[in-house]
């Protein structure tokens, strides 16, 4: 029999992937430092596994900068910001929070 992913794990997997696209970029420009749009993208791919698009990438970055998570310097690469890592760490801390809630026993 094939092994073929659901519909519903497919909505699970851009949810938590392109519609949260802020998480990763964060994430990368943490781990890797300052990079330009396509660097990001690029170290995306390299990192988590998936290839956002490039439009979906940038249109991301500009909301971002544009609520203070990141900024960008003289030379165009982004860099986290204070709020942007605050951001981060909640982020992290939700899902961790929700993992725990998904895998805990009912209890009787």
């Amino acid at each position: 029999m094939e092994n073929k992913e659901t519909d519903a794990l497919k909505r699970l997997r851009r949810k938590i992937t392109i519609e949260t696209l802020w998480i990763y970029i964060i994430s990368a420009l943490k781990k890797k430092g300052s990079q330009h749009g396509y660097g990001v993208k690029k170290t995306i791919k390299e990192l988590y596994g998936f290839n956002p698009a490039t439009i979906t990438t940038y249109t991301v970055l500009y909301r971002m900068e544009k609520e203070g998570l990141i900024k960008k310097d003289e030379a165009n690469r982004y860099h986290p910001t204070e709020k942007g890592l605050e951001a981060l760490n909640k982020a992290v801390n939700l899902l961790k929070e929700t993992i725990k809630k998904l895998e805990e026993e009912e209890k009787p």
